[in-house]
């Protein structure tokens, strides 16, 4: 069986950890690290960590050596992987207990070393293990296929469902951003010529966020979206202007904006 590694960032989230890393460690897919990287958490993250890594050995939890945000906090945690593949989940999020194992095999019946999958979505207040969810019906659908141009215009790729295979594509880290840091490195695999397909089966757990105004969302969206197409892509101006547009119409038409 392949070892995944699988990528966590944690900070302040004590709440749901628990319940994170028991989804992971619950796979049927049972060749598994869970490499965690806290990321100066003031509760008590790091505590309950050394407690979970106690009770099993695939969790190997270190503190971050200072605050550097998520996507600093997952390349520490990417640099040990050991793994065939490397796999994502926040600490916040869940997976169903088959998620690796059908995701694998679809991984392994395909072309793509970029695969993803659809998701649960829930609210952000929702209590419970992975292993008792109930199916709701409020489903992300992944595309079946997906191109970097697709991408330009809508990052398609829930990052709690996402795989790579470090045999084909080597090891990949998220550029280090504010914002958006998983959908750059999405795009960079994609650059690269590489498609990512979709398992339609939904097979994770996502937990909707509360906070934010409809206003402050527009504006992040256009902000991070703007800087990810022209200083990470590097994109011209008027191809910029187009895939934020499109990104900007898609938004709205889902009601996120």
């Amino acid at each position: 069986m392949p070892l995944v590694s699988v990528v966590m960032p944690v900070h302040n989230s004590a709440a749901t950890l628990g319940a994170s890393v028991r989804s992971v460690l619950a796979q049927t897919h049972a060749d598994v690290e869970l490499l965690i990287t806290d990321d100066a958490s003031e509760d008590d993250s790091m505590e309950l960590l050394r407690e979970l890594a106690r009770q099993d050995g695939r969790v190997l939890a270190r503190p971050a050596p200072e605050q550097g945000g998520a996507a600093r906090a997952r390349n520490l945690a990417i640099a040990r992987a050991r793994g065939e593949y490397v796999a994502f989940l926040d600490s916040d999020d869940m997976w169903l207990p088959e998620k690796l194992e059908r995701q694998l095999a679809f991984a392994a019946d395909g072309d793509a070393p970029l695969t993803f999958t659809s998701y649960y979505k829930v609210d952000g207040d929702h209590t419970g293990e992975a292993r008792d969810f109930t199916p709701n019906g409020r489903v992300v659908t992944a595309r079946e296929r997906v191109t970097y141009r697709d991408m330009l215009v809508q990052d398609h790729i829930g990052a709690l469902t996402a795989m790579y295979d470090r045999a084909a594509l080597g090891t990949r880290l998220m550029p280090d951003m504010p914002k958006r840091q998983d959908y750059a490195l999405w795009l960079s695999i994609m650059r690269d010529g590489h498609a990512a397909r979709g398992l339609r089966e939904p097979l994770a757990i996502y937990r909707a966020g509360r906070a934010g105004s409809l206003s402050s969302n527009k504006l992040s969206l256009v902000k991070h979206n703007w800087a990810l197409y022209r200083e990470h892509e590097q994109l011209p101006l008027h191809r910029s202007v187009l895939a934020l547009a499109g990104a900007t119409v898609h938004s709205v038409r889902k009601g996120r904006i």
